[in-house]
């Protein structure tokens, strides 16, 4: 897994510091071929997360693949509100059998997949036995795995770090509200956050708001001296640069005709 970082590579000063560097993932890819292919065409190295089976999701993974863009899935699960999951959803009456199987499934339906997050997930997230079968799931593979903290009493990443899942926590929400002022005041609380503490993940959704927010702003982050990175990229510089897995640590995940069943 190669990480994918701009401006900072170029830009250390003598001491070797990085400048302060953000990481943007993009859920909910998959629907939206356009939104899509405007995020896949953006130059600087965001991450996709795709949900599975949906419509354009393999179609656009691979055009993202060669567009240097970093993929996750998006894995659907369980919610407090009883939303509806799709395809490929995690729920909360399923046995450790059925869990593995739906998720084993979904991430052999993502093309170059490299990381995980979940899509919803305040009621999954919060529960042991479930959050359990899904890392040691993630843990056969080189798969890193962000916590969305959907909630705030979300255990996923502790469980993650338990079974020695690289981990990263979500920062900020970009545009639950989408406007573009609230958009604006998020992108502003993301890197003052990675001014900070050095660096900070946000997560957006392929809504038109903010495609056209990124496309106008993430060019002006240079001259203000912010980095953005892959989500691994981020990894590798809270964990002194060293790789998230060894040759051979890890078996690969194998595409497959994956059904929803």
């Amino acid at each position: 897994m190669a990480p994918a970082l701009t401006w900072a590579e170029s830009n250390s000063d003598s001491a070797g510091q990085l400048p302060p560097t953000i990481a943007i993932i993009i859920d909910d890819v998959g629907h939206n071929r356009h939104e899509g292919e405007r995020l896949i065409a953006l130059e600087q190295p965001i991450t996709l997360a795709f949900l599975p089976y949906r419509r354009y999701t393999s179609w656009l993974a691979e055009q993202a693949h060669r567009n240097n863009k970093e993929i996750m899935l998006h894995a659907p699960m369980a919610n407090t509100h009883d939303f509806a999951l799709g395809p490929g959803g995690l729920t909360s009456e399923m046995d450790r059998q059925g869990t593995i199987t739906t998720l084993r499934r979904a991430l052999q339906s993502i093309p170059h997949v490299q990381g995980v997050n979940n899509h919803m997930g305040s009621r999954l997230t919060q529960m042991m036995e479930p959050m359990e079968w899904v890392m040691s799931e993630l843990y056969r593979y080189p798969l890193y795995f962000v916590d969305s903290r959907t909630i705030a009493s979300s255990i996923a990443s502790d469980v993650a770090q338990a079974y020695q899942i690289p981990t990263l926590v979500r920062d900020v929400f970009l545009d639950h509200e989408q406007t573009e002022e609230f958009v604006h005041r998020q992108f502003q609380e993301l890197i003052r956050l990675a001014r900070k503490n050095g660096s900070a993940i946000g997560i957006g959704h392929p809504h038109t708001v903010t495609v056209d927010y990124l496309e106008k702003h993430l060019p002006l982050l240079d001259q203000q001296g912010i980095a953005v990175a892959t989500v691994s990229a981020v990894w590798a510089l809270r964990n002194d640069n060293r790789e998230m897995f060894a040759e051979g640590e890890k078996q690969s995940i194998s595409p497959a005709l994956a059904t929803t069943r």
